[in-house]
């Protein structure tokens, strides 16, 4: 017979030891947020350091201290930089030392958050209630926390065919419904709305994508004709899809005037609101967000403008029933009982596909009582003024041009005489490999351009100013070679 093997715990034989090692991990990571200013705000991975990301499966242990060695030589140099003040590519993020200690915190407890009789679920319900607060949105309103408005958009698609179609759509399928589903965007729309239209399964062809005015919101007049039109087909209109921060320059929709026409139409109004929704936390802001209270439902990020660390996206919904009833799958492993861990009626697996879940909600948790909604507020506003300052450097230029109205934090603007926008892309990759500044690029009308998203709490009008001097040299190098 083969010998008997004990069990081991994977825990550290030598606790202290151990507790140093950590503490000592935990400094330095506070300590590179404490002085990240200071460094570029990316770097190429070099090629040696590929090759340490190709190595075999470790069958040994080693020391954590060496171990956190190479996560300061071969990992922290190398991430996005999204942290950095002057990092303005994308609509990311910047974090704060507080969400470190509450990842920590969540690591530590190792909750699954998926259901049963704990706290964990309690806190999730919590944050809820405090974006229907901020929202405008009844106390009895349901949310779930996703991996990013991406996926909370799919979530609240699928919320939105069911009350098209009740709830028997999860067993009779789409071929047994009676006429086509068509949903509205505007042409601002994320690309992941014509996503969850492709994996809901109603099809891109009907995603109507709505043309845009000067503002970049979507016109009225042209949607109200869309849904005439479907109608008149023997098609049925089952969702529209209001944006609250457009990706490309932050244009909002008119919430309001979209609810009036979703409750004439008798259609499902849901918002993405990735970054959008949380200027209901800036008072100079919020009217903004109008006619948010009506949506059905709404996805944001907390990991944008919150600065939670990812990933914290977020669902809320109305109606709780629609929504539990769109996701809630009985099965004898979830079964539940009057009393002890297993009680319970809502689990948050019966508002969401995911039943392993980790503690997200104490991270949006702990960040807010430390910091505050009024903080954050400031905070978003303070992007937005920075925002304002980079666009009036764009318009007294000689060098540069506004290439679209700067609403919000997101200022786009090209170099002059580069109708293709490949000097400005050039000037992107220089300003990146220098480790200068991280702005990006889009496309508006068909022209590349420059797009500096300033989401950072960090980013002063010395960053702006000190980017936009880097930009305009680099830029004179360009234009005289």
């Amino acid at each position: 017979m083969p010998a008997e093997v004990q069990p081991a715990s994977l825990d550290p034989a030598d606790w202290t030891a151990f507790r140093a090692a950590a503490h000592d991990a935990l400094d330095r990571a506070l300590g590179r947020l404490e002085h990240l200013a200071e460094g570029p705000v990316w770097r190429p991975t070099p090629d040696d350091v590929r090759r340490r990301f190709a190595e075999p499966l470790p069958r040994g242990p080693r020391d954590l201290e060496a171990v956190v060695d190479d996560v300061d030589a071969l990992i922290a140099p190398y991430v996005v930089g999204n942290t950095h003040p002057r990092f303005f590519g994308w609509a990311q993020g910047a974090g704060t030392p507080a969400g470190v200690v509450a990842e920590l915190i969540a690591a530590g407890l190792n909750a699954n958050c998926g259901g049963r009789d704990h706290v964990g679920p309690i806190v999730e319900r919590q944050i809820a209630g405090w974006a229907a607060e901020a929202f405008g949105f009844p106390p009895a309103s349901s949310g779930l926390f996703t991996t990013g408005a991406s996926q909370a958009n799919f979530l609240g698609l699928l919320i939105a065919r069911d009350a098209a179609l009740g709830h028997a759509v999860r067993a009779s399928g789409l071929r047994q419904a009676d006429r086509q589903l068509c949903a509205y965007a505007s042409a601002e729309a994320h690309g992941c709305v014509r996503q969850a239209m492709e994996l809901a399964g109603v099809g891109s062809d009907f995603l109507r994508l709505i043309e845009t005015d000067a503002d970049g919101a979507i016109r009225l007049d042209r949607l109200g004709a869309a849904i005439g039109d479907d109608r008149a087909a023997g098609r049925q209109p089952f969702l529209i899809v209001g944006t609250a921060g457009a990706v490309n320059f932050g244009a909002f929709d008119d919430l309001e005037a979209l609810a009036t026409i979703a409750d004439e139409a008798g259609v499902w109004l849901h918002v993405d609101g990735a970054f959008g929704a949380m200027t209901a936390l800036a008072p100079a802001l919020k009217p903004l967000t109008r006619g948010l209270e009506r949506a059905h439902s709404v996805a944001f990020d907390f990991h944008k403008w919150a600065h939670v660390p990812y990933d914290a996206g977020f669902l809320l919904v109305r109606d709780a029933v629609a929504h539990r009833e769109t996701f809630a799958a009985p099965a004898a492993y979830l079964s539940r009982l009057p009393r002890g861990l297993a009680a319970g009626d809502d689990w948050p697996c019966d508002y969401g596909p995911d039943l392993s879940r980790g503690f997200r909600a104490l991270k949006v948790w702990l960040t807010f009582q430390t910091l505050g909604a009024d903080a954050i507020g400031a905070a978003i506003e303070a992007n937005c003024a920075a925002a304002r300052r980079l666009a009036a450097h764009v318009a007294a230029s000689d060098l540069f041009e506004l290439a679209a109205p700067v609403p919000l934090n997101i200022v786009c603007f090209a170099l002059k005489h580069d109708p293709d926008g490949a000097l400005g892309a050039e000037l992107v990759m220089r300003l990146q490999e220098r480790g200068l500044a991280a702005p990006s690029t889009t496309r508006l009308a068909g022209r590349q351009v420059i797009r500096a998203a300033i989401f950072n709490h960090r980013t002063t009008f010395a960053d702006i100013d000190g980017f936009f001097a880097d930009a305009a040299r680099l830029a004179a190098e360009l234009r005289s070679r």
